[in-house]
């Protein structure tokens, strides 16, 4: 790298608490010391690895391996801490929050660097913040939280992309409009863990006596 921009600190943190949440993940699952880097390793950089294939740009972990490293530290720390939590599931749910809460910011902030138009940065956002995560319960064989039934996950990252790109129109600066990115999407999140905060969800309706069957 030839300096730390704000887009470095913002995968670097991503990469981190993304990799804690793949870590208790593994933990769950009760896997080894290498299935916990395996995990914390795809999760840590599912989303932004898609995020630049797609954008046609050199893979971020690629560009800087420390970021493997940051990620396997991750994984080691929670391999050897995990059984001192009450409640792991718990903390990777705030966790994960958390993470969720920087990589929308990330995905979108390289996007924008791109030039790309306003709908490339929503799905961008979305991308970086929601990937990780959904390899993650996949692979752990758990219910993605981005599918769970009207819980704000997916819809977090869309409206802190939105806020991002909103914040760039109104002419508040890339830190600002990344700020209001952030806090939009840990608090809709943060509202749906601890408040119950929830989307309606399609309910089908019985046919109608003498309906013809579809």
């Amino acid at each position: 790298m030839t300096g730390f921009s704000l887009q470095d600190g913002l995968d670097y943190a991503s990469v981190l608490v993304f990799a804690l949440t793949g870590a208790l993940a593994a933990s769950r699952s009760q896997l080894d010391i290498v299935g916990f880097i395996f995990i914390a390793c795809l999760t840590a950089v599912g989303g932004g690895t898609l995020r630049d294939a797609i954008l046609n740009r050199e893979v971020f972990w690629v560009a800087d391996p420390v970021v493997l490293g940051v990620a396997t530290l991750a994984a080691v720390l929670v391999f050897f801490t995990a059984h001192l939590l009450e409640s792991r599931y718990r903390a990777l749910l705030w966790f994960d929050a958390f993470a969720l809460a920087v990589a929308v910011p990330a995905g979108a902030s390289v996007a924008l660097s791109e030039g790309q138009d306003w709908p490339v940065v929503l799905v961008m956002g979305m991308i970086t913040g929601c990937m990780g995560g959904l390899l993650r319960d996949v692979v752990c064989n758990e219910v993605p939280l981005v599918l769970k039934q009207g819980e704000l996950y997916a819809t977090c990252a869309l409206a802190g992309s939105l806020g991002a790109v909103l914040g760039g129109l109104a002419g508040l600066g890339e830190g600002l409009s990344l700020l209001i990115c952030a806090e939009l999407v840990f608090t809709l999140r943060a509202g749906s863990i601890a408040l119950g905060w929830r989307l309606p969800v399609y309910k089908s309706q019985p046919p109608s006596p003498g309906a013809p069957k579809r």
